[in-house]
């Protein structure tokens, strides 16, 4: 199994709740256990349009999931929790999920980067995963 890091943010409805049910939901995936999370905190949103604040926390697991078949099982709990498309770029949603760290790989498709490009530049990313490193 590898140590991935994963970052996880809502703003829409009962934020807590939707980060609640994503973390029972990322549990129950085959293959996969969180480790550690951390503290739930509350940040302005970066970029898009003008909308409410958002939750954020960060999370350590362990997975026997490749790189491609988590990101494609996050996008469905993504999708289970309300997650709908959005031509906005950055704009509102009910649960946003993250690789952030994938053990030691670098990845660079159109659909999948790894480590997540902007990980190091965004505080509501930072803040919670040196609490789970």
């Amino acid at each position: 199994m590898l140590i991935c890091y994963l970052g996880i943010g809502s703003n829409l409805g009962d934020r807590r709740k939707n980060i609640k049910l994503a973390l029972k939901k990322i549990e129950e995936l085959r293959g996969t256990q969180i480790i550690k999370v951390s503290k739930i905190i509350e940040t302005h949103p970066v970029g898009g349009p003008h909308q409410g604040k958002f939750l954020n926390a960060a999370l350590k697991i362990k997975t026997n999931l490749s790189p491609s078949i988590l990101l494609r099982k996050l996008k469905i709990i993504e999708s289970e929790l309300g997650r709908k498309e959005n031509p906005i770029r950055y704009g509102p949603r009910t649960i946003d999920l993250d690789i952030l760290f994938y053990g030691d790989k670098i990845i660079h498709r159109k659909d999948l980067k790894i480590p997540h490009p902007k990980v190091f530049a965004r505080e509501f990313v930072i803040k919670p995963l040196l609490e789970v490193i």
